[in-house]
């Protein structure tokens, strides 16, 4: 039997549901670059099969013609682009109110009393991170985390799965003691080609992505009165809980895991 040692959070959707916010940085940013661009719901839930808003933007011009001019300076283009979405984001997550999402301060809370490890892994920039954190979580928050893995941590992001490494690595940790949090197909690949069993929250841009080899799929991690829909399990018997907890964990953590099959990722349009 395999013993819960350490919770594996992703950040952008699943600590906080914080993909509309980016996109809507996304779109202000273009606007300041004069670009006739418009990153729609449905549009921005298939770039975020790509991990990294740098990458999204570099995809999106490359791979539709959108690029104003595809010149030696093209990078650096896209990353004053990105400079100036990443300004945006920072305004908007400092004075609106993004909570955390359903469940995640309880289960945070629940882990530390119960002395499990916890640990972040994301393909956002630390800054993100902490722009989004020091306004969600109490001052000392990063003390709550043995490692904060992030893009600034690891060269290649996910769907690979190099920030997990990085975690397991750092911690000393065996992946059969963890599990990870995801929200989106590419962290659900990165989590498990490092071999970590994984539990999905879904959210309104990820609604309609697959997630093969997945262990739960819910809605949220639910909250006492609001109850967590389960999408996906794959143990018949996960049917009455309301909320994720270690206990729940757990139990996943020792099911066989689920069968995985390689999926396409799906075509920008």
């Amino acid at each position: 039997m395999s013993q819960l040692r350490t919770l594996i959070f992703d950040v952008d959707g699943t600590l906080v549901d914080t993909e509309e916010v980016h996109r809507q940085a996304f779109n202000l940013a273009f606007l300041d670059f004069d670009l006739e661009w418009q990153w729609t719901p449905h549009l921005y839930s298939e770039l975020l099969a790509i991990s990294g808003g740098f990458e999204r933007i570099h995809c999106y011009a490359t791979h539709l013609g959108k690029a104003a001019k595809k010149t030696h300076n093209f990078n650096e283009f896209v990353l004053r682009v990105h400079q100036r979405k990443s300004a945006h984001y920072a305004r908007l997550i400092s004075s609106g109110e993004v909570p955390l999402r359903p469940g995640v301060k309880r289960l945070l809370n629940e882990a530390l009393e119960q002395n499990i490890k916890l640990a972040i892994a994301t393909s956002t920039s630390m800054v993100n991170v902490k722009t989004l954190l020091d306004n969600r979580l109490p001052r000392d928050w990063t003390s709550w985390f043995e490692v904060v893995a992030t893009a600034d941590t690891i060269a290649k992001k996910k769907p690979c799965p190099d920030v997990y490494h990085f975690v397991l690595n750092v911690l000393a940790e065996k992946p059969q003691h963890c599990i990870a949090i995801e929200d989106t197909e590419s962290g659900n690949t990165a989590s498990l080609q490092a071999g970590i069993t994984t539990v999905i929250t879904l959210h309104a841009l990820t609604r309609g992505s697959k997630f093969p080899g997945a262990s739960l799929v819910v809605d949220h991690l639910g909250e006492p009165g609001l109850p967590m829909t389960i999408f996906s399990s794959h143990n018949a018997s996960v049917s009455t809980p309301t909320h994720v907890d270690i206990e729940l964990l757990q139990s996943i953590l020792n099911l066989p895991r689920p069968c995985r099959h390689k999926e396409a990722l799906p075509a920008l349009g």
